[in-house]
């Protein structure tokens, strides 16, 4: 009986993977004969077209567990420089000391939370996000 259920483990066993083989050889084929699209783009950052008027701004974001208050560069619809002009949260600032390098290399508000720090992080994203909105509508 043992030797029976041992041949039965060994015969799904190898159909499972003539089946996983098969489906992955096929795939990877066809994946490899499928040109990338290739795609130019241009950005068109004559003033009329911009999000964002060049300038400095100061943005602030709050919660329960303090205040950040940011100052944004903006040239040429690019966002240059971001520095922290002002932490009174209930952590230190060296939690959130890389997040202004990171707005610059994303040119998004949004950046990765920091473990143990997420009030700090969430209160750093909305003083961008306040700097941004008064670059669009100045």
């Amino acid at each position: 009986m043992a030797n029976m259920s041992k041949k039965w483990v060994v015969l799904c066993s190898t159909a499972i993977t003539a089946v996983y083989a098969a489906g992955y050889f096929t795939t990877a084929s066809q994946a490899s004969m499928e040109p990338l699209p290739q795609t130019q783009v241009q950005i068109d950052t004559s003033p009329s077209n911009r999000m964002y008027n060049d300038g400095v701004f100061m943005g602030m974001g709050s919660n329960r567990r303090g205040s950040i208050r940011v100052k944004v560069t903006i040239k040429e619809d690019r966002i240059t420089d971001v520095e922290i002009s002002d932490f009174e949260m209930h952590y230190s600032e060296s939690d959130v000391v890389d997040l202004p390098n990171e707005v610059v290399q994303t040119q998004n508000p949004q950046v990765d939370n920091v473990s143990g720090a997420t009030y700090s992080t969430a209160a750093f994203e909305d003083a961008v996000q306040d700097a941004l909105s008064q670059a669009m509508n100045a």
